[in-house]
Parts: C-alpha cells; structure tokens; sequence
C-alpha cells in the first residue's frame, strides 16, 4: 500500500548575487545566515510539492549492523573524553542527546571543505585537539559514535537535494539519526548546529521534519543551545535538503566513512521519484540499495 505523505520538498531557482559567489563542498552548505550569500543556495520561495512512501511492511530486511555499548572501541571513547560527565544530571534518552549534540558542536569549527586524516570519532576528535577544523559529516560520524557509547543506537543520516544527481556541488548534508528508547523513535540531531527540529513538543526525525514544515511550518521548532542557531534561517536552510535519505547499513562507529561510496547505503526514495546514480554531477552512487518503505526505514534497531 502506498500513503501519500504530507510533505513537500523545496525545489528552487539558484539566487546568485553579483555574479562573484563561490559553491560550497560536496557534502555541506553554507551557514544558514550566509546560506543565500553562495551559488547553490535555494530560493525557499519556490512551491513545495506533495512526495509518496510505501507505507505499511514492504517484506524487505536489511542487515543494519551497531556496535554495542560495551564494545572496546566505545569503551575506549566514552572513557578517554568523560562522556558520563558530559550527561551528568540528566535522567532521559532526549536530555543525554542534548547533552551530546552541544559537546560535539563545541569539539571545533565548522569547515565545508577540510577532509580529516582518519574518519574514526576518536581520530577525529584528536585531530580536533590539534587545531582542524571539519565538515557536517564528521560532525555527524562524532555524535553517532558518541551516542552508541551511551547506549542510544545512533546512526549518520545523509539528506540530499532533489537535484542531488545535476549540481554541482551543495546537494548534501549530513546529520544524525538516534533511537530513543525512552521514545520508541528515531529523532533526528544535527551536530553541526547543535540543533534538533521539534513540533507540538516532540523531537522529530527528518522525514517527520519535511512532514511537519509542509502542513504547518509555523508549527516547528528547534531545540538548541547554540547562540548563532536561528530558527527560521536553519529551518529555511535545511528544507531543500529533505528529499531522499539514506543511512549505512553498517552503524559501528569505526566503520563509519565520509564518502557516500564508501560504504552500503540503504536511501529512502520517494515513490514515483527518480532513485539517483550519481551524485554531484561527478560520482557514482555505488552500493546502494534504494526504498520506498518508511516502515523499512524506520525499523528499531536489533
């Protein structure tokens, strides 16, 4: 059975400004106050338009793979950087990733373009020590591996713009997916802006996201403790990007890898939307295997 989905995904029309603007790196965009100042920005004016998943069991099963608290590696992690400390005094799933999601914003400062020496969290954090600044996706790589220390599955979730397969650059973001167990869902958490979108008081996944700014954007919020992070700039900013999702199937934090072929990829495609080959004009989608089932997509973690 297939449920239309009230959701919309923002498809604009490119706003340069004298001609002089630079494009972003391939897997992040600008900050959301400086996000019309570059080519490849969206004009969020443009009309959003209804998307359809399969709703209901689709019969498929995929071998998500996470690694388990107790695991060495995140032993290791959750010891060397004091993550008990950093949720110490909180009592719930929301208020431990809230924690988190501020301590991994702080590690460093974003930068769109610098590629790390290693893609572990542990490496990356060092490095972090030492002065480098890194992209959305290590952001990402950092408070997945976080979290699973703390016993919250977690995973990095990438988003992509409808136009991901023909621009050439800026077509991507990645954040954080994390099961609550409290909760019983997946809420998405993105590390860069230490932000999690809510409505009605509830944490929301990136599909709920499109869903919710699509019925009622006056009805959405952000959860944050960051002093930059605008709500209506971020919100803006993050829309054109929620159009086809897709998350490793291998969630262990050292297997974790920045390129989007780097790894099995499972990517949630809207029913009647094209399932894209290639990203960025430049890269062949390798190893993904595509859905157009959020029952699937959204199964717990096992």
């Amino acid at each position: 059975m297939q449920t239309s989905v009230d959701v919309g995904c923002i498809v604009g029309r490119i706003e340069r400004k004298g001609g002089a603007e630079r494009e972003v790196g391939s897997s992040v965009a600008a900050k959301p106050s400086r996000a019309r100042e570059v080519e490849g920005a969206v004009d969020a004016r443009a009309e959003p338009f209804p998307l359809t998943f399969a709703d209901g069991a689709s019969g498929e099963s995929y071998p998500f793979r996470h690694r388990l608290p107790g695991d060495p590696y995140l032993t290791r992690l959750r010891s060397e950087y004091g993550l008990d400390g950093v949720v110490a005094g909180t009592s719930d799933d929301e208020g431990r990733l809230r924690m988190i999601r501020a301590w991994v914003h702080g590690r460093w400062q974003h930068d769109g373009w610098n590629e790390p020496e290693r893609s572990d969290a542990i490496s990356l954090l060092r490095e972090a020590e030492r002065g480098a600044r890194f992209r959305c996706v290590e952001y990402s790589i950092v408070l997945a591996a976080a979290l699973s220390a703390l016993g919250i599955p977690a995973r990095v979730l990438g988003l992509r713009t409808q136009d991901a397969e023909t621009r050439e650059s800026g077509a991507g973001h990645a954040v954080v997916e994390a099961w609550l167990p409290d909760r019983h869902t997946w809420v998405m958490a993105d590390g860069q802006w230490d932000i999690t979108p809510v409505a009605g008081g509830a944490p929301l996944n990136a599909v709920e996201l499109r869903q919710a700014l699509a019925r009622d954007a006056a009805a959405v919020d952000i959860d944050t403790s960051a002093s930059d992070a605008g709500r209506n700039d971020y919100l803006e900013w993050i829309a054109p990007y929620l159009c086809y999702f897709d998350v490793p199937l291998d969630n262990r934090c050292d297997a974790l890898q920045p390129d989007p072929q780097g790894t099995e990829r499972l990517m949630l495609v809207p029913v009647g939307a094209k399932e894209p080959r290639v990203f960025q004009r430049r890269w062949p989608l390798r190893g993904v295997t595509f859905t157009r089932s959020l029952q699937t997509f959204y199964a717990a973690p096992v």
